[in-house]
């Protein structure tokens, strides 16, 4: 007798296994450095070839779902990401290193996009708004339990580069299974010549002139809350040893899914805010979080890299869902899907820009001299967007920011 899988519950899981092996190396970085004597800006690199991979995927694979429906297009991203944390888990060389992890991250590319129109079309309530919060939960959900799980299994495990990695392999061959194993029968739109490549990529655009500031002042909100991510998530193991008596994968692991979790714990508590209200207080919460790091990269207290790691997760969370209202206000049918596509690219350069700036001075002075400085301009760039949002004129719509 066959067992029929039900559909939503998989999916849900399948995202979540699927996010999590791109996140879980962040805490092993250290460990890599070590063995092959690698110098900080090939970790801020290797981490920005992730970021890449994830934005190449954003840019030329977003519309496999439809045309291929979002189910195949989930297997396809779990295999590759699964197939990715083998490669990671068995790596022998940086450049083999890298190569796996360019392959996660064009797979959490499909796996977040599929999942995401997957959780839309399953819902029976047709409650769009309920399942983009689900999405966004689990995929936060997702991130922050990788590094979590990959750092508490690396601190007592033997092997912890490889043994680090294999409860990600057999949850991936799971979820690959149980998604073969799903009946349900999504419709698959017909071949559409207008699909046909290139001009099946998502459009990049901008919106109209009179709406261009307000949209680049939501996108800077996510380059900045993504570069300060980018630093914990590349580097926190590096400086953490400085500021905590702890030391090891788990607790660098467990900094950073605090991180994820608590700012989609804060982005639910505000998602009643107005949008401005979400940016310029996301925006003053990270420019705070620079100006606590840069103290305590001199006084090294625990206090207040807690404090730190609370002020990031505030002002990540506040500063996507504000960006991301932002941008929805001044997005129309005809170009939304361009302007969303915008706006997340941006934010992809927000995490690799910056933090490869940063390993490469940390190359040349130091980490110890290089993070005030990375810390100063940042919190600077931050304030700066934070007063020209305050500066912005009402919007003459009903719909506000």
């Amino acid at each position: 007798m066959q067992i029929k899988w039900a559909p939503y519950p998989w999916v849900c899981f399948s995202m979540c296994v699927g996010v999590m092996g791109t996140a879980l190396a962040s805490p092993l970085y250290p460990l890599y450095q070590t063995l092959w004597q690698l110098q900080t800006s090939d970790i801020t690199l290797v981490y920005a070839m992730y970021m890449a991979g994830a934005m190449l995927s954003l840019l030329t694979l977003g519309s496999l779902s439809d045309r291929h429906g979002f189910v195949r297009v989930l297997r396809w991203g779990l295999v590759i990401v699964t197939a990715g944390s083998l490669l990671s888990a068995l790596a022998w060389s940086y450049a083999s290193f890298a190569v796996a992890r360019v392959l996660v991250g064009l797979a959490s590319g499909m796996i977040t996009t599929s999942a995401s129109l997957g959780l839309t079309q399953l819902n029976n309530k047709g409650d769009l708004q309920r399942a983009a919060a689900m999405a966004s939960l689990t995929i936060a959900f997702g991130f922050g339990l990788g590094p979590v799980l990959g750092g508490v299994v690396a601190q007592w495990l033997p092997q912890p580069l490889l043994t680090a990695y294999v409860p990600s392999l057999l949850l991936g061959v799971l979820a690959v299974v149980a998604l073969g194993r799903i009946r349900h029968q999504v419709p698959v739109p017909a071949p559409n010549p207008a699909l046909a490549a290139p001009s099946w990529m998502p459009q990049i655009t901008l919106p109209a002139p009179e709406h261009r500031r307000r949209y680049l002042l939501a996108s800077m909100c996510v380059f900045l809350a993504f570069g300060a991510f980018s630093l914990f998530a590349s580097l926190a193991p590096s400086f953490m040893a400085r500021m905590v008596p702890w030391h090891g994968p788990a607790v660098s692991g467990l900094a950073l899914g605090m991180i994820l979790f608590l700012s989609a714990g804060f982005q639910f508590l505000s998602r009643a805010r107005s949008s401005r209200w979400c940016a310029q207080a996301g925006l003053g919460a990270l420019a705070a979080s620079m100006l606590i790091l840069l103290v305590n990269n001199y006084l090294g207290s625990s206090l207040l890299f807690v404090l730190c790691v609370l002020t990031v997760a505030l002002g990540h969370g506040l500063c996507n869902i504000g960006g991301m209202s932002l941008v929805n206000r001044v997005a129309q049918a005809h170009n939304r899907s361009g302007l969303i596509s915008t706006y997340l690219v941006i934010g992809y350069i927000g995490s690799m820009l910056p933090i490869m700036v940063l390993g490469s001075m940390a190359d040349h002075m130091g980490l110890e001299t290089a993070l005030p400085l990375y810390c100063a301009a940042m919190g600077t760039l931050t304030l700066w967007v934070l007063w020209r949002i305050y500066r912005l004129p009402p919007m003459a719509v009903a719909a506000a920011a």
